[in-house]
């Protein structure tokens, strides 16, 4: 198993020509991130196939996207709306992730949710937010695991389950070391004026009130 450190900004650095040609490859990475390990690719059509494939998921459920902070997500067309422009200022890079409108032409639409936006995250693991800064670009982002079966708290549950991707190469694995128990990233629909709470997670819809008020679910 051929395995990466991913412990510091530095170890990014270390790693990102690696990971960059790995990616250009259509190669898919394993990496932690603040709340459970991930899988990831680049953010095109192909990547998204090979990830769907990978984890055996429905093509027409959508990934979410990491990246190294709002311009970026910016830079490729997604478009924040007050409540996103509030709850990005108290809670990014963190475990918040949010649904946007916009990256049409500049991002897959297999990304694409049935509301019509993609969800991104600024992630708070600083060695995968120096990584994606360093390829200059997002990935895109799933739990590491089949549907329905336990996340990854380290990479050797990665191993296990992904062991055939792992032992030929086609899944490069990032270790970040084992994870606590943290519940996953909470997901709000900006998409829409009035803010829509998908799913609580690592931070509670009552944290998300007392520190933007009236622009939280």
């Amino acid at each position: 198993m051929r395995v990466l450190p991913l412990k510091s900004a530095s170890d990014s650095l270390a790693a990102g020509e690696i990971v960059k040609e790995h990616l250009a490859g259509d190669g898919l990475i394993a990496y932690p991130t603040e709340t459970v390990y991930g899988l990831g690719s680049r953010a095109n059509a192909e990547g998204l196939k090979r990830l769907a494939a990978l984890k055996g998921r429905p093509p027409k459920k959508p990934f979410l996207l990491l990246v190294n902070g709002r311009t970026m997500a910016e830079d490729y067309g997604l478009t924040f709306n007050p409540a996103a422009v509030a709850m990005v200022a108290e809670f990014w890079p963190g475990p918040l992730t949010l649904v946007l409108r916009g990256g049409e032409g500049r991002l897959p639409d297999g990304l694409r949710g049935p509301e019509g936006g993609i969800a991104v995250r600024w992630t708070s693991n600083e060695a995968v937010a120096a990584l994606i800064t360093f390829l200059g670009e997002p990935i895109t982002s799933t739990s590491a695991n089949i549907p329905g079966g336990p996340t990854a708290p380290g990479i050797g549950a990665i191993h296990k389950t992904f062991r055939d991707a792992v032992d030929r190469g086609y899944l490069l694995v990032l270790d970040g070391g084992v994870l606590g128990n943290v519940p996953p990233s909470t997901l709000v629909d900006c998409t829409t004026t009035e803010p829509k709470l998908i799913r609580e997670g690592a931070i509670p819809r009552a944290e998300l009130r007392s520190r933007v008020g009236s622009y939280a679910p």
